[in-house]
């Protein structure tokens, strides 16, 4: 039988294909990608990887114990106890905001680390992969660091081939690619950084690092949204996402992770910027909360919950008289749609009209809630704020707030209580029904309704 050859339309930037040729591209939305390519298909076939083998379940070793620490304990924290040998983690950030910093303090932590180990069965090299830097601006930032490694190799390669038999030949323990949107296969049409290119590229790497049980780590750029850049089926390959986030004029960074196949999704690192790199905070709480000497009025404390740790945030809002035709709505930390929606329940329910006042809603710290468990503290500052309400320095709020003005509760609720208590903080408002047991403690207030929270704090 003779070879099939069919003529097909296939777009540059995604690796879409279509019988004709098409404007615009239905998958990636590009125009004008569409390029004519012909496919020919033959009676056998070859494969280009070697097929994997299947082997027994009991025959398995489980390698996700076997994790090695980067000596930060708060990235150590976000991993789930360390590396394991084999992940591919995507690191993803705005520019300058740290992420080769990390990872370069990360490779000399874990060559450190593998080479106290006593068995041979792992390689004690580590190969840095760059994209963006020569290996001569990489060395001055690692003087910077005073990290000074024999066994870290730097190269400034892009195409995934060389970087393959790079591997292949040096056998590294892990393998750092920074970036992902600098990478290219010769295999493919499109320019570095397309997303055939980085669907491609990226599939290289994870079947690198399963048959060679190797750790990569993959630079991810991110989007003005915040995403990173690229398909989202990028985050669905990787075992471990990362984010670093932070303001960039701010010491303070955040490492949070919101994919973890080893260990728990949702966790959360708090960094400090400092000459000689990122350095772990030992009591984040202390670097968000201010000065809790005196009575104020709109700024209190609400207890944010990240993975199995309890966070305390100061919450600050600011009414004042508006003197624009249209009121300011300036929200910093927290969804702004959410907090507009809080204000309109606080005029609704309690008579507390924003109207001709401009308000400012922040959360201290650079830190940003996702959490609905904050909108009581919102709902309580701005409350405060508008009517010039004195609130406790140590007060902590925290409970969801319905559209009707009831005070729903939320996940971790004792949790929560337990922390802030510990830390002497008082008093507490939590939603009714968050205790399991009745509290003769005083200090902890249960609130059912909005309304009653001017009556509360009297």
């Amino acid at each position: 039988m003779k070879n099939k050859v069919t003529t097909l339309y296939k777009c540059k930037e995604c690796g879409y294909t279509s019988p004709g040729k098409m404007g615009k591209c239905p998958e990636c939305g590009g125009w004008g990608t569409f390029e004519q390519t012909t496919i020919g298909r033959s009676q056998g076939f070859s494969m280009s990887t070697p097929i994997s083998a299947p082997v027994p379940l009991t025959e398995i070793n489980n390698d996700t114990k076997k994790r090695y620490s980067t000596n930060l304990t708060e990235v150590d924290r976000v991993l789930g106890g360390g590396i394991v040998p084999g992940s591919v983690i995507l690191v993803g950030g705005e520019p300058g905001i740290g992420k080769s910093t990390l990872l370069l303090q990360i490779a000399d932590s874990l060559l450190k680390e593998v080479s106290k180990a006593s068995t041979n069965d792992i390689n004690k090299t580590i190969l840095y992969a760059s994209g963006e830097e020569s290996p001569s601006q990489i060395k001055l930032r690692a003087n910077r660091l005073s990290i000074s490694n024999k066994n870290l190799l730097l190269t400034f390669e892009t195409e995934i081939s060389s970087i393959q038999q790079m591997v292949k030949e040096y056998d590294p323990c892990v393998l750092i690619v920074d970036s992902i949107q600098t990478v290219y296969t010769n295999s493919i049409e499109g320019t570095a950084g397309s997303i055939s290119q980085i669907r491609e590229t990226t599939q290289i790497l994870v079947n690198l690092a399963k048959r060679n049980n190797i750790t990569v780590f993959i630079v991810g750029h991110v989007t003005k949204d915040g995403n990173i850049a690229g398909p989202k089926f990028l985050e669905h390959l990787v075992d471990v996402v990362l984010y670093i986030e932070g303001e960039k004029n701010s010491i303070i960074r955040m490492l949070r992770s919101n994919k973890n196949r080893f260990g728990e999704t949702g966790e959360l690192g708090i960094l400090s910027m400092k000459e000689k790199g990122l350095m772990p905070v030992s009591d984040p709480s202390e670097v968000f909360l201010g000065k809790l000497d005196s009575s104020r009025s709109g700024t209190l404390i609400f207890p944010s919950l990240e993975g199995i740790r309890t966070l305390f945030l100061e919450i600050q809002a600011l009414c004042t008289q508006s003197f624009t035709p249209v009121p300011r709505r300036v929200i910093s930390g927290s969804d702004f749609n959410r907090t507009i929606m809080l204000a309109a329940i606080l005029e609704k329910r309690i008579g507390v009209s924003f109207i001709g006042l401009d308000y400012f809603v922040n959360v201290t710290g650079g830190s940003r809630i996702n959490d609905p468990a904050a909108d009581l503290a919102i709902s309580i500052a701005l409350l405060s704020s508008r009517s010039d309400i004195q609130l406790p320095s140590k007060l902590v709020a925290f409970g969801e707030v319905g559209l009707s003005g009831e005070i729903r509760p939320v996940v971790g609720a004792e949790k929560r209580i337990q922390e802030a208590q510990q830390r002497k903080f008082f008093p507490i408002f939590v939603p009714s029904g968050s205790i399991s047991k009745p509290s003769k403690n005083s200090s902890i207030i249960e609130i059912s309704h909005i309304n009653e929270i001017v009556e509360k704090l009297k």
